[in-house]
């Protein structure tokens, strides 16, 4: 028989969100414009003023209610049921779109090889007359 834990500790979830984005003390700390000090007593604090709940999710990127809400074990019950090493379901859902065309890139290095030849040619050619003229005055 199990006991569920019902209490509302704003700042215990406020901490383990933190963790969870891999968020530091001290950046949580820096985007609210607080010492770090004051971050580590608003998370040992059970109630956090609505106006401060609101700047600490802006500065998590989350909304004031998910703080309200959250329930870290529903959160690693849908990890642990969504990423598994057991199936490849997960696998095939990953896409990965790169932010450019890599056929892009192959005609720009194709390109800047044929800039950087064409100059390597007017240089020879340059040293070419050079070497004519010095013949031709002797």
């Amino acid at each position: 028989m199990s006991t569920t834990n019902t209490t509302n500790h704003i700042g215990r979830k406020i901490c383990r969100i933190r963790e969870l984005r891999g968020m530091k003390q001290e950046a949580l700390a820096f985007e609210l414009g607080v010492s770090q000090q004051a971050v580590s007593n608003m998370e040992r604090s059970a109630e956090i003023e609505a106006s401060l709940l609101a700047q600490v999710a802006e500065a998590l990127g989350v909304t004031p209610e998910a703080i309200e809400n959250f329930d870290e074990e529903a959160v690693f019950n849908i990890i642990n049921n969504t990423f598994t090493s057991h199936d490849t379901s997960t696998l095939n859902a990953i896409n990965i779109h790169p932010t450019f065309n890599p056929l892009d890139k192959l005609i720009e290095a194709y390109e800047e090889n044929k800039r950087l030849y064409e100059r390597l040619l007017e240089a020879e050619k340059s040293k070419v007359e050079y070497l004519e003229r010095l013949l031709k005055d002797k």
